[in-house]
């Protein structure tokens, strides 16, 4: 089991299968915020989800957690698969709405991070956000990732393709501007 004690109020855990009620309630009060929701994503996706990511997890190639505050669920972080050979992974995140404003998805990602640079080894961290999502763009510009460039009509989203922005952290960096 995984869990990271981030403060008081807040912590991150693994998801189980009995989280799957409550994560689809919180997707479901913000479908339209979710671009791998469609109309038709069920309580039996949010269950696969879940389990995908602990088989995952189990291999050592994965790592999705929910962000838990006040003893409820606020959203979730991930590294999407952990690339060992290489020594890097992608980050991802989401927040339901009533729980923006708290910082939580910051403090989510820091944790994340330094385990990803400390126990873990990696090297790299990416994050990719829709060039036009403002709020996920914030998070690595605030965290002092750097913007590489642009890729194009790379995901789809809500029924188009969408430009995302890729934005990465190396371990040094990381090292030299949270722990120095």
């Amino acid at each position: 089991m995984f869990i990271y004690k981030i403060d008081d109020e807040t912590e991150l855990r693994l998801y189980e299968e009995r989280d799957a009620e409550q994560m689809y309630a919180l997707f479901a009060e913000s479908r339209g915020r979710h671009a791998e929701l469609d109309k038709n994503f069920s309580l039996e996706d949010v269950k696969g989800k879940i389990r995908l990511d602990l088989d995952l997890f189990a291999k050592h190639k994965g790592l999705g957690t929910g962000i838990w505050y006040c003893g409820k669920l606020a959203g979730g972080i991930r590294y999407h698969e952990i690339d060992l050979v290489n020594r890097t992974t992608e980050l991802g995140y989401w927040l339901g709405e009533k729980f923006e404003g708290k910082g939580l998805v910051i403090k989510a990602c820091r944790a994340l991070i330094d385990h990803a640079f400390g126990p873990l080894g990696l090297n790299r961290i990416v994050i990719s956000c829709a060039v036009e999502n403002k709020k996920s763009r914030a998070v690595p510009e605030k965290l002092g990732f750097k913007e590489e460039g642009v890729a194009r009509q790379s995901e789809w989203q809500h029924e188009s393709f969408v430009d995302m922005v890729i934005y990465a952290m190396l371990a040094d960096e990381w090292r030299n501007k949270y722990i120095s």
